[in-house]
């Protein structure tokens, strides 16, 4: 029987609850939510992007198959299809945004002298490859 934590659970243990709280004040992401905060939305997220699920059903799958996990993990319950769907059409995506940026801080200086093998003088952009899958009856 595994006694430790879960590969998923070591890495959200490495981020900043703290400055993630900083960010749902900020915009006031958690007012007048009852059961499903933005961390756990966060946690359902950051799960769905690691495992590459592909849809809320997907999601919800899933997890539920880890029910009993979910708690060493971070969740607080179960997650539901509709209340995820919700929480991502409603919430705003700025407290994500700033956690990002506030996880780029912290990772920065940690990797200043790192060797990435590019001599490079110039600013580096990052493009988005991501395919995004369409109706060839909707889009001809």
């Amino acid at each position: 029987m595994n006694q430790g934590q879960s590969v998923f659970a070591q890495m959200i243990a490495f981020l900043s609850h703290n400055e993630f709280h900083r960010c749902v004040q900020r915009y006031e992401g958690d007012r007048s939510i009852r059961r499903f905060s933005c961390w756990d939305q966060f946690l359902a997220m950051a799960f769905a992007q690691l495992t590459y699920r592909e849809s809320l059903r997907d999601i919800e799958v899933c997890l539920l198959a880890h029910d009993k996990k979910l708690y060493h993990s971070g969740f607080r319950g179960p997650v539901k299809r509709s209340t995820l769907a919700d929480a991502n059409e409603k919430r705003d995506w700025r407290i994500y945004a700033d956690f990002a940026q506030a996880l780029i801080r912290i990772a920065r200086p940690l990797y200043a002298d790192t060797d990435l093998g590019l001599d490079l003088d110039a600013t580096i952009y990052a493009l988005d490859a991501t395919t995004i899958d369409l109706c060839l009856s909707l889009f001809p």
